[in-house]
């Protein structure tokens, strides 16, 4: 293993434990906007884990996925928002 692929990996865990606090201020959270944030953030982190995982693996089709998965993420944190925005919460 080489010194990049073992710095990727010491990263994946940081990310991997800044996104089970994420998931914990998901279920946990105060407000619903606090938890449409979480969300977000659970989003970003699970792209960030994808593209590392790409970077380790090589496995390059794997890039799709984190293309997909951002823009889902997007899309709902969009609607979402516009749910919070028209008073129904």
């Amino acid at each position: 293993m080489t010194l990049f692929q073992t710095i990727i990996l010491g990263l994946m865990a940081v990310l991997a434990v800044s996104m089970i606090l994420s998931a914990w201020r998901l279920v946990h959270g105060p407000s619903i906007p606090d938890r449409v944030i979480a969300f977000d953030t659970l989003t970003i982190h699970v792209v960030g884990l994808v593209a590392m995982f790409v970077l380790v693996v090589g496995e390059e089709l794997l890039l799709d996925v984190v293309t997909v998965v951002a823009v889902l993420g997007f899309l709902a944190t969009v609607a979402l928002a516009r749910y919070i925005e028209e008073g129904r919460s």
